[in-house]
């Protein structure tokens, strides 16, 4: 076994390092935010920090990286107080993460991705997304030991094929055929391998089909 201590990390080279340490949490589901500007440009961009943050109310989050310099998603964000979260799976993948590259126009045009809207948010959902979830804006944590933000919201609609839902109402992710990331750039496929009963001390858990 290796053992990597702080002052090893403290030591390594800056990209060695990034890579080291975003691997850590191994795979994370790859999402697109979308959001739109004051003056009306859409924007979508590739996160792989999104997360549940609690049931009721039904509550979503994710980390945005310091505001040193222009982040559009954020600011898009806090003037119109909406963003979406749309799933990503192996038909655009490709399209997903060219879209973490910095563009003067708005992503969806830039990177072959459709537009689609509700009746509900006045933000943009990516069209080719099977989960697309509508988001209200609720806080902004300043996260003080790296001032990265936690950006939460408030699930305003869940739009979704409804064979995707499972006989107890859970989405199953597999039939969206949703891709993983680990780091910034490296992808993977997501497969089922089980759905196990509620855990209760000394209980071996059972399959549940």
């Amino acid at each position: 076994m290796k053992t990597i201590s702080k002052t090893d990390l403290e030591q390594m080279e800056k990209q060695a390092r990034t890579n080291l340490v975003n691997s850590l949490s191994g795979i994370q589901p790859a999402n697109l935010i979308g959001s739109k500007s004051l003056a009306g440009i859409s924007n979508v961009a590739i996160f792989n920090s999104v997360m549940h943050i609690g049931a009721n109310p039904a509550l979503m989050g994710f980390i945005l990286r310091p505001i040193i310099v222009q982040r559009d998603t954020y600011q898009n964000i806090v003037d119109t107080g909406y963003f979406s979260i749309n799933s990503v799976d192996e038909s655009f993948y490709k399209q997903a993460h060219q879209t973490s590259a910095r563009y003067e126009v708005s992503e969806f045009e830039a990177c072959g991705l459709n537009e689609w809207y509700s009746d509900s948010i006045p933000v943009p959902y990516v069209e080719e997304s099977k989960l697309k979830i509508g988001l209200k804006l609720e806080s902004i944590i300043p996260i003080p030991l790296n001032e990265t933000l936690l950006v939460i919201g408030s699930v305003q609609e869940i739009i979704l094929e409804e064979d995707i839902l499972s006989k107890d109402n859970s989405i199953q992710h597999e039939k969206l055929e949703n891709v993983g990331v680990i780091g910034l750039d490296t992808y993977y496929s997501m497969q089922r391998i089980a759905q196990l009963s509620y855990a209760k001390p000394w209980k071996e858990p059972e399959e549940i089909n």
